[in-house]
């Protein structure tokens, strides 16, 4: 409970310096980003936090020494117009669609309309450069199952962009205000790209940390030094931070055999579960189920669980996983980006704290 009091009590602190530390030139203030759970919408008529969508080139692979570029430092578009082109794979069509469009569709497929202004302005920063990024790297060794398009999404579903149709119809008589509220973030987040040495981040995000986010090195194995662990202690008062899943002995045995099929059970359920190692976020990168070594993202997956960060509990027959938090963890966590916003904030702010040493540039 100390521990807890003094990273509250420190993350307020930092909060207070953030005006001042926030894409100053050598700042290293701490951050977050975005690759496999978020705020995505799921019904028709509310957005919700719940859905895990997961990004397409989700494991970074590179380590970067050099130092960030100059904050002022001006980026050019590939091409005048700024299109992306998106497979939709629910009609098979390609959509083509205006940075603005983009922005605007990709913070509401992304994050609930209740949320800030700057929260939503952090997210349409966020999607724009990761997915421009994937933008660079499929036109310059293109995919033939992309049909030409620089990522695919099934649109139907509102994953990762939604039309302004689809906003229509889902958001009837509030449409007008909800609109208005996604043009004022989109135009906060217009021509702005986060960099690291000139080239766009991996500027991953998800829904909700467990309290600490995750370095990309401990989750995938790339060592990105803009993805690295900060505190997000605002996360631990949504709904939602902390939650169960329970399994009788057969329906893990099930779950579990369906994704790694060369398990041999002992015939104690007490013996299936051996060594759990953590990252220093509290994430299980690695266990021993049934005597064997397997990736903690990989069981994550196997039971449906809303994170990697859990622990175990056995009794008789059942199962019990406490997890906290939804989403790998790495990068900027929607909820705490939400909170930041709401003690004032700035989606620039927001953006230095999850992404530390990555720099804020405007496009041409």
């Amino acid at each position: 409970m100390k521990e807890k009091i003094v990273l509250f009590l420190t993350f307020v602190f930092l909060m207070a310096l953030l005006p001042v530390l926030a894409f100053c030139g050598g700042a290293s203030g701490q951050s977050a980003s975005s690759a496999s759970t978020s705020f995505a919408a799921q019904s028709e008529e509310t957005q919700k936090n719940e859905q895990d969508t997961s990004q397409t080139e989700k494991t970074p692979t590179s380590k970067t020494e050099e130092k960030p570029i100059s904050n002022t430092e001006q980026l050019t578009s590939e091409g005048s117009d700024d299109i992306f082109r998106i497979l939709d794979t629910s009609s098979g069509n390609i959509l083509e669609v205006s940075r603005m469009d983009f922005l605007r569709g990709a913070a509401a497929a992304e994050m609930p309309l209740s949320f800030e202004t700057e929260a939503l302005a952090a997210q349409a920063v966020a999607s724009y450069t990761y997915y421009g990024r994937l933008r660079e790297k499929n036109r310059a060794e293109p995919d033939d199952s992309l049909k030409g398009a620089d990522f695919s999404a099934d649109i139907s579903k509102w994953e990762k962009y939604a039309t302004k149709e689809q906003m229509q119809e889902r958001w009837g008589e509030n449409f007008d205000a909800y609109y208005e509220k996604l043009t004022q973030a989109a135009e906060k987040a217009n021509g702005y790209v986060l960099t690291y040495n000139g080239e766009l981040i991996d500027a991953t995000y998800y829904a909700i940390s467990a309290g600490v986010t995750e370095s990309s090195k401990d989750i995938w194995g790339g060592d990105l030094p803009y993805l690295t662990q900060v505190a997000s202690p605002g996360d631990e008062l949504a709904a939602g931070f902390l939650t169960t899943e329970t399994f009788t002995a057969e329906d893990l045995k099930n779950a579990l055999s369906a994704s790694f099929p060369d398990l041999s059970f002992p015939e104690s359920p007490e013996d299936w579960f051996g060594k759990l190692t953590r990252s220093s976020s509290g994430s299980v990168t690695k266990a021993v189920v049934c005597g064997k070594e397997v990736d903690g993202g990989e069981l994550r997956s196997a039971l449906g669980l809303r994170s990697q960060n859990f622990t175990l509990s056995q009794k008789d027959e059942t199962f019990t996983f406490s997890v906290k938090g939804y989403g790998h963890g790495v990068g900027m966590s929607q909820t705490g980006a939400q909170y930041m916003a709401k003690q004032g904030s700035d989606f620039k702010e927001i953006l230095s704290w999850y992404y530390p040493g990555a720099k804020l540039a405007k496009t041409q």
